[in-house]
């Protein structure tokens, strides 16, 4: 017998909202509880129980996102403001509304998993949303990832945007004018996402991440792809960088309380996270280095791709043979003292991450506003193994707002409201580079996690404002001469590589890719141009 402790069938209200859209599943679950959600999907074969309790899927070819497979409606609400290119493929109001007529037929016969709650802990701009999956643990996920309603709002709740999730329907790409069979679309107008053709869950998130990225700029909100922890006195910090280059790890600090681990928006009131779970990197997961992630793996969590004995159902977080990018999605609530509701202060400090294969950006560095705002805009790593298809190994990227992929809007618009909050709130900006030291990927080493915590938490308690800074005449940055727990030579990328000549040309290199990468910005303030790299 399957666990029955929610609502089976969708009551009346909701039931009405969707067959106004003209959505009608033959079967509808709406905000099961996690047992009930856990146990169906056991029984569905869609995943396994492992030993810590979590559940064990696996999402197929797709173990990561497919930036290339995502879609903006094109219309009169989006044509003169998305920045349309490269990131933000545009998809006609037909071609969409011929999906969508499909996948309507297509889940008819379907059985159906509704979550309805929010996206944003701030009361004033949070967004009512709707995910529709076909999956019990994709509505999972929804359930751990986004924030629940209480029963008195659940009871009125009315979503502004729904989301719809099929992995097993596809998009017709000669008939639709879709790259391949795969499609995340968002339809602003109509206020509707569709997934199609992808089992991978991160979808489904950064969908909404990148609604959030386009309405809240509007409302004098400004979005951000970040983590975000506070201490015990209140002063809270952002934590910006792609996957890989350790937000997530580096914001689960046992000594200060946890907002928020991906997404965050920074109002006139101070800052909230969207979401009310966190959706970490697991690969090569280790108790001692990350504690509050390992604890969090348990009964309500949902492992993604993660390699599990058979016969003891213990997993293997060193095994990357089906992807590097293993993930854990659990709710906020897992972490110890954790803020709920993720709300927080105006950030004291702010820190950029980068993971830089080539061993040359210094390991700390401290940010003008201008050079705030420019590296912002640049958004540099070096994109690891398995977080996006084709990937394997690491790779120059320039990322704007450390977050292109989920941003509809021109990256000066961020950055502009980025520049405001540092002036309005005196806020410190630090560079941290969490990738390689002593030379490029395969000579030198990863640095040492230790360090880096080290630097954070210098950076944090104001530590650096005492110490003396050196320029990086490549790079055009401000590097502390000591940093406590930091042995001083590590401080200076060059000190490091024992052939100076070789470190001379790779850094000027990598300056040359970032002067090359801002000039697709256009005509820029000469004040942040001028904050960049030299060559």
């Amino acid at each position: 017998m399957l666990a029955n402790d929610g609502p089976t069938i969708i009551t009346t209200r909701p039931m009405i909202q969707l067959e106004a859209m003209d959505i009608r599943p033959a079967k509808i679950h709406r905000n099961l509880s996690v047992p009930s959600l856990v146990e169906i999907a056991i029984h569905k074969k869609e995943g396994i129980l492992s030993s810590t309790g979590a559940l064990s899927v696996k999402t197929g070819k797709f173990t990561g996102r497919s930036p290339d497979d995502k879609y903006i409606v094109d219309d009169e609400v989006t044509h003169n403001v998305v920045d349309w290119g490269k990131v933000n493929h545009p998809l006609s109001e037909d071609n969409f509304d011929r999906i969508f007529r499909r996948m309507k037929k297509y889940i008819e016969d379907k059985e159906c998993f509704v979550f309805d709650g929010f996206v944003g802990a701030d009361p004033a701009t949070r967004l009512p949303i709707r995910v529709i999956n076909e999956r019990a643990w994709h509505n999972l996920f929804a359930q751990q990832l986004f924030i629940r309603p209480t029963n008195e709002e659940l009871e009125s709740h009315r979503p502004e945007f729904t989301l719809i999730s099929s992995d097993n329907f596809g998009a017709i790409p000669q008939e639709e004018d879709t790259r391949t069979e795969t499609f995340i679309i968002i339809n602003f107008k109509k206020k509707l996402v569709l997934i199609g053709s992808t089992s991978y869950a991160g979808e489904i998130k950064k969908a909404m991440f990148s609604i959030m990225n386009f309405l809240l700029p509007q409302r004098g909100v400004f979005p951000m792809h970040c983590s975000a922890n506070v201490s015990s006195e209140g002063n809270s910090a952002l934590f910006f960088g792609l996957s890989g280059t350790g937000k997530t790890t580096l914001s689960a600090d046992p000594e200060r309380r946890l907002v928020g681990d991906d997404e965050h928006g920074w109002s006139d009131d101070g800052i909230f996270n969207f979401e009310g779970g966190c959706y970490a990197k697991c690969i090569n997961l280790k108790r001692e280095n990350e504690p509050q992630i390992w604890n969090a793996i348990k009964f309500g969590a949902v492992m993604e791709n993660v390699v599990v004995n058979g016969d003891t159902r213990q997993p293997d977080f060193e095994d990357g043979s089906l992807t590097e990018n293993t993930r854990v999605a659990y709710p906020l609530s897992f972490i110890e003292g954790s803020v709920i509701p993720s709300i927080a202060g105006h950030p004291k400090t702010i820190i950029f991450l980068t993971a830089d294969a080539f061993g040359v950006m210094p390991p700390i560095a401290k940010l003008t506003k201008e050079g705030a705002m420019y590296h912002f805009m640049s958004g540099y790593t070096s994109k690891l193994a398995g977080t996006e298809r084709g990937i394997t190994e690491p790779k120059e990227t320039f990322s704007q707002c450390f977050g292109a992929p989920f941003m509809p809007l021109h990256a000066k618009v961020y950055a502009d409201m980025l520049g405001k909050k540092i002036t309005e709130h005196n806020t410190r900006v630090y560079l941290i580079n969490t990738g390689w030291t002593g030379g490029p990927y395969g000579v030198g080493k990863r640095m040492n996690l230790k360090y880096t915590r080290s630097m954070v938490t210098a950076a944090l308690k104001g530590d650096l404002e005492k110490v003396h800074f050196v320029h990086h005449n490549i790079f055009n940055l401000a590097m502390p001469s000591s940093c406590p727990g930091v042995p001083d030579g590590v401080l200076d990328p060059r000190s490091t590589w024992p052939d100076k000549d070789k470190y001379d040309a790779a850094a000027k290199r990598l300056a040359m890719l970032f002067v090359k990468n801002f000039e697709k910005f256009g005509d820029m303030p000469v004040e942040i141009k001028n904050a960049g790299p030299h060559v």
